[in-house]
């Protein structure tokens, strides 16, 4: 088969890898197989007919595996803890008189079982609010500071500095933007909580000894575009982590989106699911942690602490040897795929489904969409909602988590944990998604960059936690399907009204209608075989949507036949699913789908139509007239379609959900070079200036709504923050411009002044002591963070905001730059390796004017004599302030050999040159004089 520049999904590997495929020259099929053995090849696109395509439904659980966790749940702890546990839940049952004491203070069996059913009905989270004598400091620092705020810019602003009087009004508005975006961050973070999960009673309540495992399916998803920027042996390892992940294996798919259509990532897939075969059981069997491979050999621990088993030392040390040896073979495809053949792509595929033990392993799907010239793609949100269709298609499980390719399960207990939140019969409805933090791996130890976001994720994300929920970040986080679909979550039960038969049947005010009406509907029902078809009625954007829990998938145009007979209103009732093919797409499986709230495919589906369907659905023109990226799914117009898609479900009154667990769920790799770090900045800047400018803006959009004032607040403080670059840069060049004229910002102060001014400066500081104690955050974090946001602020943001509004002013577009994700084994070689870009010429500039301005400062305090030295010192204050913050950045520009490039050095020295001397040129401090210039002679007169 010849490639063009063509979205494909190939053929079938090992244990259920799953291939389909689409061409720009028309949709084509290519073998697929799930749970079945794999065709031998494939090498022409004629022949691809002559294959069988084989699907299994779902595999039946084994009983005697599901209750393993019941089972082994006195193993997981030792005796002593375990008899403690038992001790303290039988003081508790005596207080509440629930049991007696025993005589021989022993417990038997029974007692084991009481207590594990006691234990499985008990909640399976809980909130962990902060403790008062921790946040109530906080929040009335927080109030005393707004205040001491508010008398600060009334002293500000009724007392200028009429020998300055341009530099006050940039500083007093630079302040006062200060301040807004300073009200914007804070006060989200009122109510910040924690929350702990019980994973022991979550397997109680739904991995029972004897029955078939409860817990909900689960489709992982992982995205990729280039294998030249995510190298191939990375994406491996996140696939790996998924395979091995402990939950039930025939509950697991694994999804991997390859946008850019590489056969390097589909070969790679295939070596993977080979190797795969023996990694998982050794995972499971000495119970791994982490279970990417790379990173579970590279940690720097004692293997043996805690291994029993007197294998383990050698099947280690095989496992780490077949890893390498799986390494080799992974180099050796990148080494031949920068060579394509002319005659086309062959693969030859290997029989298997599962591992070496003869167990079951998980489905492994890759799937890359069509795409052709001239319609728009939407980048990674386009290519996650091809993958909520495929996934729909072939498995449909009620949950997604999706993944980048470079974040692997650090944590293989990570989807339990989102469980205990999302299978919560209270409140488990109602979540849209629970969101995990982003750790990182391969950054140095100084965090020079805040490439960890420490203050976000432990400070910001919690504060919001309290509120609706966090934002989605884009990776990391578990979905419920039903919410990515625009469904409104379900309203909260109501007590059913007092009915009576003393009036007539005609009073529908007291009998709630006609009971010949409530028949007739019910025989409606039975007539068309569609008794739960009806059970739950949802709101979605506005409309009534009528969902099934389960039941046959039907054509929509079957239903329409029957219906004479009827009243108008029962009829458009039940032709109302009409509609959902126009807003979901043309196909009669993916919209049947999209009503089973519990997940699972439509009965009477065969492999034929699955497979047609799934091809289908990923096709390029399938999302044409419906509302996919409006309303349904990852939502389009903005390169950070996370907060988007966050926003819009938050607005419909769905919660969120914080999970932080004490190993963290989920690690990845973070760009420690100074140039991609602002890169990856831009990014996420410029998709805030995109979001800020269309009709989804927070300032503006779904008032009247289901999002809370302060969950607002916090998306309006995702989209603005952007714009304070601009008041930044003014106020960063206020110092040098201070120091080089002489005058200042701010004028004599009196006794009152400077009482406000040092209140200010004590709550900054009390504000920032108090958060760190409540959130644990280190101060070194804290401050990486403070200093990232002016470099950030002075480079990145601001080229957003004019890209911005190029971009959507103009139409002038900016192409979306794929973070490079290293697997270079120098550790934090690329810390010092220096990229040229645009980027570095602002804050250089200002590091160079600000340190002239010093120089020039002290050189005329020096001159002057000792009483000009009072007024430099709050300019110097004010200066150095500019100069520490850009610190981290002056020493990236130094690289190892602390050698700044010549290029940054003469574009900086050039514009600082050419600013003093239009300054020089300009000055508006000067007395202008329209006499003769008089002199003093010196003589008296």
């Amino acid at each position: 088969m010849r490639m063009g520049r063509c979205s494909w999904l190939a053929t079938s590997v090992d244990f259920r890898f799953v291939g389909l495929a689409t061409t720009t020259r028309g949709v084509k099929a290519a073998s697929l197989a799930l749970n079945a053995t794999l065709p031998t090849s494939i090498a022409k696109e004629e022949k691809f007919s002559e294959y069988k395509i084989h699907i299994n439904g779902d595999a039946n659980p084994s009983v005697a595996g599901s209750g393993k966790y019941f089972e082994g749940e006195k193993e997981e702890f030792k005796n002593e803890e375990w008899k403690e546990r038992m001790e303290t839940w039988k003081t508790r049952q005596e207080k509440r008189g629930l049991v007696t004491k025993s005589g021989d203070g022993g417990h038997d069996k029974d007692d084991d079982d009481d207590f594990l059913i006691a234990e499985a009905r008990q909640p399976l989270w809980r909130k962990v609010p902060i403790p008062s004598r921790l946040i109530n400091p906080y929040r009335i620092v927080i109030v005393v500071r707004f205040i001491i705020l508010c008398f600060f810019f009334h002293f500000r602003i009724l007392t200028p500095a009429y020998d300055a009087y341009p530099l006050w009004v940039i500083s007093v508005i630079c302040e006062i933007w200060f301040g807004l975006s300073w009200i914007l961050d804070q006060f989200p973070k009122w109510c910040p909580i924690n929350r702990e999960t019980y994973l022991d009673r979550l397997s109680l309540r739904f991995e029972r000894e004897g029955e078939p495992d409860r817990l909900s399916p689960v489709d992982f998803f992982v995205s990729t575009v280039d294998p030249l920027k995510e190298p191939p042996i990375i994406t491996a390892n996140t696939v790996l982590s998924i395979l091995s992940v402990d939950y039930p294996t025939e509950k697991v798919s694994c999804y991997v989106s390859d946008d850019g259509a590489s056969m390097l990532l589909f070969d790679t897939l295939s070596e993977t699911s080979e190797f795969a075969r023996r990694w998982v059981p050794f995972c499971k069997k000495y119970n791994a942690e982490p279970r990417a491979p790379e990173f579970y050999f590279s940690e720097k621990i004692d293997y043996l602490k805690d291994k029993v088993q007197p294998t383990f030392v050698k099947d280690r040390r095989a496992m780490k040897r077949e890893y390498e040896e799986f390494k080799v073979r992974i180099n050796a495809l990148v080494a031949k795929a920068q060579k394509k053949p002319e005659e086309g792509w062959v693969y030859l595929g290997s029989e298997g489904a599962l591992d070496i033990e003869g167990k079951e392993l998980p489905k492994l799907v890759y799937v890359s969409r069509e795409k052709r010239p001239g319609y728009l793609h939407h980048k990674k949100a386009g290519a996650m909602n091809a993958l909520v269709r495929v996934s729909a298609v072939l498995t449909n499980a009620p949950f997604i988590l999706n993944l980048d390719c470079d974040h692997y399960l650090n944590n293989s207990k990570a989807v339990r944990e989102a469980m205990c939140f999302l299978m919560d019969p209270q409140v488990g409805k109602k979540l849209c998604y629970v969101q995990f933090p982003q750790r990182f791996d391969g950054i140095d130890r100084h965090d020079r960059y805040a490439n960890r976001n420490v203050v976000f994720f432990d400070i910001n994300m919690k504060g919001l936690d309290g509120i609706q929920g966090p934002v989605y970040v884009g990776t990391g986080c578990v979905f419920n399907r039903q919410a990515l679909y625009g469904y409104d979550p379900p309203a909260s039960e109501k007590r059913p009204k007092m009915t009576c038969d003393c009036w007539p049947n005609w009073c529908c005010c007291c009998c709630g209608g006609s009971r010949k009406s409530k028949a007739k509907k019910k025989g409606l029902k039975s007539l068309l075989g569609l008794g739960g078809l009806y059970s739950k009625k949802k709101k979605m954007m506005g409309k009534q949507y009528t969902r099934k829990s389960s039941g046959p998938a039907f054509d929509l145009e079957e239903i329409e036949e029957g219906l004479e007979g009827y009243d108008e209103l029962e009829k458009s009732s039940l032709m109302s699913q009409k509609n959902f093919e126009k807003r979901f797409g043309m196909s009669p499986v993916f919209v049947a789908s999209t009503l089973k709230e519990d997940g699972g495919l439509p009965e009477g589906t065969n492999s034929t139509s699955l497979v047609k369907e799934a091809i289908h659905v990923i096709s390029c023109g399938y999302e044409e007239k419906t509302e996919w990226g409006k309303e349904i799914g990852w939502i389009y117009g903005s390169i950070t379609e996370d907060i988007l898609t966050g926003f819009k479900m938050h607005c419909r009154g769905w919660r969120s959900v914080y999970c932080s667990p004490k190993r963290p769920a989920f690690k990845g790799s973070a760009p420690i070079n100074l140039s991609d770090r602002l890169h990856q900045v831009l990014r996420w800047a410029l998709g805030s200036v995109e979001i800020f400018l269309s009709r989804h803006c927070p300032l503006w959009y779904a008032y009247g709504g289901k999002l809370k004032w302060l969950e607002r607040l916090a998306y309006i403080n995702t989209i603005v923050y952007p714009f304070t670059s601009i008041a930044l840069l003014a106020y960063c060049t206020l110092p040098a411009v201070c120091l080089l004229t002489g005058k200042f910002i701010v004028p004599t102060l009196n006794n009152l002044a400077s009482i406000w001014f040092i209140a200010l400066f004590l709550s900054i500081i009390a504000t920032g002591i108090l958060e760190l104690r409540w959130s644990g955050v280190s101060i070194e974090d804290w401050w990486r963070n403070e200093q990232f946001w002016v470099i950030g602020g002075v480079s990145a943001h601001l080229f957003a905001v004019f890209q911005g509004l190029l971009k959507v002013l103009a139409g002038v577009d900016t192409n979306f730059t794929v973070t490079s994700k290293t697997a270079d084994d120098n550790e934090f070689g690329e810390l010092y390796l220096f990229k040229w870009t645009t980027l570095l010429i602002p804050p250089t500039t200002l590091i160079i004017l600000n340190m002239v301005g010093v120089v020039a400062g002290v050189s005329e305090a020096i001159n002057n004599g000792y009483g000009s030295w009072g007024p430099l010192f709050g300019k110097l204050f004010f200066a150095f302030w500019v100069i520490v913050h850009l610190y981290p950045f002056l020493k990236g520009l130094m690289g190892r050999q602390n050698r700044t490039p010549t290029i940054v050095v003469l574009w900086s020295i050039l514009l600082a040159s050419i600013f003093s001397l239009v300054w020089v040129r300009i000055d508006p401090f000067l007395p202008k004089q329209t006499g003769p210039i008089l002199k003093q002679c010196g003589v008296e007169c």
